[in-house]
């Protein structure tokens, strides 16, 4: 970054490791990225990445926390199926049913053999996915004939084997399963920060919606997660309230809590010395099939002074795929520490882990709830570090609808322009292959939508006129070739040498999609010098062509191992 620079001491602690770093994953596959203030070669990089990948794709999967417990799979599955939204839930058969119910009853009295126990988040994420069905959702959508089956066959067993919490999440009322009981009526938690939590539960298991004070004051009760010492809120409960607010759609207002939750939990944001600063929110976790180039992105815009902030995990479930932190990690950069002043990198990264330790605490957690909870949206609308000038936020998204929630997030934080991107796998990364005849329904892949800043105008929503756009970027609209994207199928070594060949000038699909995403980014936002669409894809190959963007890459990786 030009000049990452904070007017007051901020409470950040930044953690440099040794200059050469060494990454070990569970095949004992070791890169040395040897980037020092001496020897500082791409060559060097490239040339090891291409002796080990052969030997070890080091797969996304080898950053998975190992401390982790794993889930247990015939609830998981089971959960993938009852815990989605009102039209997507898909009720289990009698025989799914009976299974998943005998697993929980086997685990809750110790006696599951061969298999992973069910945990107490995945206890809390099923059973609150069941009851919201059956408080909230449409005939379609409810409870089948064999779930019922299942459940008043298995209950008078699970209420003498199952603790109170999970009692109070599969029966609040005590009246559901037909067996009347106190325990969820009379449930108010275990410890004091689970009381907000509990009556925050029992209106969003019954379909409702909660204010924004009051999910901002839950969350902060009971993040971050303590697993050692202190007194910890119940996991079940969390990952019930989490999976609960999502099947029940958020509002806008849920949407900004979650968001906006834990932006002073570092103290003040540090600020920019720049005159632009577009935050990049990727997908935390990660592609697991096709080639990703926003990284790759990031350094051929600060060839001409588009400053980046990237921000991420080193793995997230659910895809638990390839990520930037992941990448930039096996390059051999420190991924713990924003850069302080540095006129020849104009970039960042920033991890979550740094950024906000809350929502981080929550990574094993999520694993165990199965589908995406609340943050997973709105962790990509970020603002950890600010800037001087004018600021853009650039999100992907997959699922129809969400698009206008982002959008929504990016007006409440003040941008001057924000982008969603339908990329390939959700992702930001468009692509260049031609449109599949069986694509599937909705908006398409390379669909874009946004807004920019005109003029300062006292009359306008928040003193800005906004002009605002949505199209589908065709790339063959803009003379490149069709091409099918490069496969990566979880492999961070592949999917560097895919970006940084390209960076070294290598024409192909991949120096095509870094090319093609640079200048419709650009564009789109209303950058400088890039209002002809044309003109902004040449200054993106003149960056790569020159070496300038591979230099500003190699740079980076250094200064990062560097700063204080």
């Amino acid at each position: 970054m030009k000049a990452l620079l904070n007017p007051k001491p901020s409470n950040l602690s930044w953690v440099c490791p040794k200059i050469n770093v060494h990454f070990n994953n569970s095949s004992n596959l070791r890169l040395r990225a040897v980037l020092d203030s001496r020897n500082a070669t791409e060559n060097d990089i490239f040339i090891g990445l291409s002796q080990h990948a052969t030997k070890n794709q080091v797969l996304s999967s080898s950053f998975r926390n190992k401390k982790f417990q794993k889930p247990n799979q015939t609830v998981l599955d089971a959960q993938s199926k009852v815990c989605t939204g009102p039209t997507q839930s898909k009720p289990l058969s009698e025989e799914q049913a009976f299974k998943v119910l005998d697993t929980i009853l086997k685990s809750a009295k110790g006696e599951l053999k061969d298999e992973e126990p069910v945990s107490k988040a995945q206890l809390g994420a099923f059973f609150a996915g069941m009851t919201v069905r059956a408080n909230a959702f449409s005939e379609t959508t409810q409870w089948s004939e064999g779930e019922w089956r299942a459940m008043n066959h298995f209950w008078p067993q699970l209420v003498r084997a199952l603790p109170p919490d999970i009692i109070f999440i599969a029966d609040p009322e005590g009246s559901t399963m037909g067996i009347s009981n106190s325990i969820g009526p009379l449930f108010v938690g275990n410890c004091t920060s689970e009381m907000r939590l509990v009556g925050a539960l029992r209106e969003v298991l019954a379909g409702g919606h909660l204010g924004y004070e009051e999910v901002q004051g839950v969350l902060k009760d009971v993040l971050p997660l303590k697993f050692e010492d202190g007194e910890s809120v119940s996991e079940s409960l969390l990952s019930a309230f989490l999976i609960c607010q999502r099947m029940n759609r958020e509002t806008d207002r849920e949407f900004k809590a979650y968001c906006l939750a834990f932006d002073d939990e570092q103290g003040s944001p540090p600020v920019a010395d720049v005159e632009s600063l577009t935050h990049f929110g990727e997908p935390y976790d990660g592609n697991t099939r096709y080639f990703k180039s926003t990284l790759f992105v990031a350094a051929v815009r600060s060839c001409y002074g588009e400053s980046s902030l990237l921000h991420g995990v080193d793995w997230m479930p659910p895809k638990g795929g390839v990520t930037e932190e992941q990448m930039l990690k096996v390059m051999g950069a420190n991924t713990h520490l924003l850069p302080s002043q540095d006129e020849e990198v104009s970039f960042a990264y920033v991890s979550q882990r740094e950024a906000s330790p809350s929502l981080y605490s929550v990574v094993g957690l999520r694993e165990h709830i199965k589908k995406r909870p609340p943050p997973a949206t709105t962790e990509k609308i970020q603002q950890i570090v600010r800037s001087r000038g004018k600021e853009a936020i650039v999100a992907g998204f997959y699922h129809d609808g969400f698009e206008e929630s982002l959008l929504m997030l990016m007006r409440r934080r003040g941008v001057h322009s924000g982008l969603v991107i339908k990329g390939e796998e959700g992702a930001l990364s468009m692509t260049t292959r031609l449109r599949s005849e069986n694509a599937s329904k909705g908006l398409p892949v390379n669909y874009c939508s946004g807004f920019r800043s005109l003029v300062v105008a006292p009359y306008a929503v928040d003193g800005v006129s906004r002009e605002t756009f949505n199209m589908e970027v065709n790339a063959m609209d803009y003379c490149f070739e069709p091409s099918d994207t490069p496969r990566t199928d979880r492999s961070v070594a592949r999917n560097i040498e895919l970006g940084l060949a390209a960076l070294r000038g290598e024409k192909g699909p991949a120096y095509d999609r870094i090319v093609l995403n640079t200048g419709v980014v650009d564009h789109l936002l209303g950058c400088c010098g890039a209002d002809d669409i044309y003109t902004a894809f040449d200054r993106a190959r003149e960056a790569i062509d020159s070496g300038k963007a591979l230099d500003r890459l190699l740079n980076y990786i250094r200064k990062s191992n560097r700063v204080k």
